[in-house]
């Protein structure tokens, strides 16, 4: 790395190469003291549910998928061969993302939202990814919004219960069950219902890095938490035991909810653009550019991750805004050192969530077995897109649980998991 691009992350207290496995230690001894109630940054949010042994056959379930930007609804039908099918398919913005909305407000726009879909099925998946604290009955408890959403009167109600009486409202037939599950759920339910023939997991991990960030794994019957096996949530993004910049303590300062989601501050998409903004602009006020770049910088009034990602993956790029800078005002010195300090951004981003993932294979207490690996879905565009992010995390995979701890992997995807997976949670009596 460029000495000065060092020496000013340092000055800043951006930790470069964040060491992935003492993270993950960190993570886990968090994850324990959630386990057992023991004031824990993460919820570790029980489900009571587990991936059924069998494949769901000649049922329709009614699926939404609600979460960072979209809100996503449909219809699905596993036919006599357990093969699903996705049908009436439609997406609509997310309520609460464009203004602030009261709880009845909220489910109203819910309910028009699926006029599409009414009376087409008794039960329905309901994919709704923020922290919840799930119910035996399926249903779950609002603990908070992430991602920006804006509806505080939410927090703390039944959420299927509440989109019950407003379904009801609008005349639907009676719904027999709202099974709400997590995205991290939901991809995880998929992973194990898409195995190919001839393969055998040990375990099963959900792991989501797009607009939000969180990890969901099985954990095994443990006395000591007094639990049971089953699919645990572990709001991974609320974790606060991380060292942050003075770029993140700066810009934590201008979201909807400061001093919270630390670790998904640092690590998914809604965050890494405003964060890469902020230090270019601290790096244009230390003098680490030539005057035109440092003045083209301060013009510029904000960054998102889609702009920062296309510079990364082609610098001279004039369709993008810093593309742009570098082809008709910046130096190849001050290029190289804007790629850097994007590039370092992006490079913690992947080894914390290789951290978050180390811990989640840890506690699933499988993966001993070479032949039947953990089965890691992975989903978002944070992680399939974003500058080498996907390839940095099996990179670091590769040396921390296999090398180091001997504890075998293997990442899949697969199409509409999120939605498959809503579904067979929605089947899950």
């Amino acid at each position: 790395m460029n000495n000065q691009v060092s020496a000013f992350l340092s000055a800043h207290n951006f930790v470069n190469h964040v060491d992935v496995l003492s993270v993950a230690q960190a993570i886990l001894y968090d994850m324990k003291k959630g386990l057992k109630k023991k004031g824990a940054d993460q919820d570790m949010i029980r489900t009571f549910c587990n991936p059924p042994e069998k494949s769901a056959k000649n049922q329709s379930v009614i699926v939404i998928d609600a979460g960072g930007t979209n809100f996503r609804s449909c219809l699905v039908t596993f036919d006599a061969d357990g093969q699903a099918q996705i049908s009436e398919m439609e997406k609509t913005r997310m309520p609460g993302v464009e203004r602030e909305l009261s709880r009845k407000d909220f489910f109203e726009q819910i309910a028009n939202n699926l006029e599409h879909l009414k009376n087409k099925s008794d039960r329905i998946g309901f994919c709704f990814s923020y922290p919840m604290e799930i119910q035996e009955d399926g249903d779950g408890i609002l603990l908070g919004f992430s991602k920006e959403v804006k509806a505080p009167e939410v927090v703390g109600s039944k959420i299927g219960a509440c989109l019950k009486e407003a379904l009801a409202a609008h005349g639907w037939n009676s719904i027999k069950r709202i099974t709400l599950c997590n995205d991290t759920v939901a991809a995880l339910l998929a992973g194990a219902a898409c195995a190919e023939d001839g393969d055998r997991y040990s375990s099963n991990i959900g792991f989501i890095l797009g607009t939000g960030m969180n990890a969901a794994y099985i954990q095994p019957d443990c006395d000591c938490c007094n639990i049971k096996k089953q699919i645990v949530v572990c709001e991974s993004g609320k974790f606060l035991r991380v060292n942050r910049s003075d770029f993140d303590v700066d810009f934590d300062k201008t979201t909807v909810k400061p001093g919270t989601f630390f670790l998904e501050k640092l690590c998914s998409g809604a965050y890494l653009g405003p964060v890469s903004w902020f230090a270019l602009k601290a790096a244009a006020k230390d003098g680490l550019f030539t005057e035109k770049t440092a003045s083209a910088i301060n013009g510029l009034e904000t960054l998102t991750l889609i702009e920062m990602d296309k510079f990364l993956h082609h610098p001279y790029n004039k369709d993008c805004v810093l593309g742009k800078i570098a082809c008709e005002v910046a130096s190849d010195e001050d290029v190289d050192k804007m790629f850097q300090i994007l590039d370092a951004i992006a490079e913690r981003s992947a080894r914390y969530s290789a951290a978050i993932l180390t811990a989640c294979a840890v506690k699933t207490g499988e993966g001993k077995n070479a032949a039947k690996p953990i089965c890691i879905l992975c989903d978002g565009t944070t992680f399939f897109k974003t500058y080498k992010v996907r390839e940095r995390v099996y990179g670091y995979l590769d040396e921390v649980l296999t090398r180091q701890l001997g504890i075998y992997w293997n990442i899949v995807s697969c199409d509409n998991d999120i939605t498959l997976g809503a579904a067979i949670s929605g089947l899950i009596d």
